[in-house]
C-alpha cells in the first residue's frame, strides 16, 4: 500500500508539472501572437511612427533560459543559429502574457517594431520572462534581381489563385498578375534607395510616394499600390509574412491589381541587410 501510494503521489506530481509546463507554452505563444499583431497595425514609439510589418517566425532555438545571464552571442552560437543581429529583452514581474505585452509596448516598443528582425522566441520561468528577436545571415542563394522578382510575381500568383481571409477581410481568388517592366524599375530603385540609406518606408528621401515613383519609372496605370519587407533572404518568407499580416495580405489579393515589378537590394552596412519591394499597378 506504501509503494501504491507513492507512487500515486508522484503521478499526481508528474500531471501537475505537465499542466504547468503546457500553460508556460500556452503564455510564450500567446506573447508572441501580441507581438505579432502589434507589429502588423501602425503604432507610434518613441516619437515615431512605425510601417505595418509582418510577423516574426518562431524559432525554438531562441527561446533562451529566461533566467540565464551570460553572453548572448554565444547563446545564440549553442544553439545554433546563424546570427547577424540579435537584441533580447528581459522582463520581471509580469503574472502573464498580456501583462507582459503590456510592459513591452511601454519600453521597449523600438525592438519589437524594428524591421530587420523576422525571427523570434520567447522563455518563461514563473514571471522571469526573455524574449530574443533575431534575423539570421544572408544565404547568399539569391538570383539577381530580376530572377527574385519574376518569383515572387509567381508566388504571389499562387497565393492569389485562392480565396484568402486577411484579417477580418474576405477575398475570393484572384487573376493572376502579369509583369511590368516600369513597375519593376520603380520597385528596384525603392528597394535599392532603402538598401543603401537604411530606412524602411513608403515614403522615399525625396518625400516621393509608390505613385510618384511609378510615374516617374513610366508607368500609365490608373492604381498603384505598394508591400515592402526587409530582412527575409528568401522569396518564400517574404510572401509567408505578406500573406500573414492582414493589410500585406489585402494589398496582395486586391482584384483590382493586375500587374506587377518587384526587386530586392542588399547592402550589408544597413541594418536589415536585404530589402524587398512589390509594386502593383491596375492598368
Amino acid at each position: 500500500m506504501r509503494f501504491k501510494s507513492s507512487a500515486m503521489r508522484l503521478a499526481t506530481v508528474s500531471l501537475g508539472m505537465l499542466f504547468a509546463m503546457n500553460a508556460l507554452a500556452v503564455d510564450e505563444k500567446q506573447l508572441i501572437d501580441s507581438i505579432n499583431l502589434y507589429r502588423s497595425q501602425v503604432q507610434r514609439c518613441a516619437g515615431q511612427v512605425s510601417q505595418e510589418l509582418p510577423p516574426l517566425a518562431g524559432d525554438p532555438r531562441l527561446a533562451l533560459n529566461a533566467n540565464s545571464v551570460g553572453n548572448l552571442q554565444q547563446a545564440m552560437a549553442s544553439a545554433g543559429y546563424p546570427m547577424k543581429n540579435v537584441q533580447a529583452i528581459s522582463l520581471s514581474g509580469p503574472r502573464d502574457a498580456p501583462s507582459a505585452m503590456k510592459a513591452i509596448q511601454e519600453s521597449f516598443c523600438q525592438i519589437v517594431l524594428d524591421p530587420q528582425f523576422v525571427d523570434v522566441g520567447v522563455s518563461r520561468q514563473d514571471r522571469e520572462w526573455r524574449i530574443v528577436l533575431a534575423r539570421p545571415l544572408l544565404s547568399g542563394r539569391l538570383g539577381d534581381w530580376q530572377a527574385e522578382g519574376q518569383k515572387l510575381l509567381a508566388e504571389l500568383n499562387i497565393a492569389r489563385s485562392q480565396p484568402r481571409q486577411c484579417g477580418t477581410q474576405s477575398f475570393a481568388a484572384a487573376t493572376p498578375l502579369v509583369w511590368n517592366a516600369a513597375l519593376a524599375t520603380a520597385a528596384e530603385e525603392h528597394a535599392r534607395s532603402m538598401a543603401n540609406n537604411n530606412y524602411f518606408d513608403h515614403k522615399d528621401r525625396d518625400g516621393r510616394m509608390p505613385g510618384d515613383r511609378a510615374e516617374l519609372a513610366g508607368y500609365s496605370g490608373g492604381q498603384v499600390g505598394e508591400t515592402i519587407a526587409a530582412g527575409q533572404d528568401t522569396v518564400r518568407k517574404v510572401v509567408d509574412g505578406w500573406v500573414s499580416s492582414a493589410g500585406h495580405c489585402a494589398n496582395l489579393m486586391n482584384p483590382n491589381y493586375r500587374e506587377l515589378g518587384a526587386a530586392y537590394a542588399v547592402d550589408p552596412k544597413s541594418d536589415p541587410g536585404i530589402y524587398w519591394t512589390a509594386m502593383f499597378g491596375a492598368p
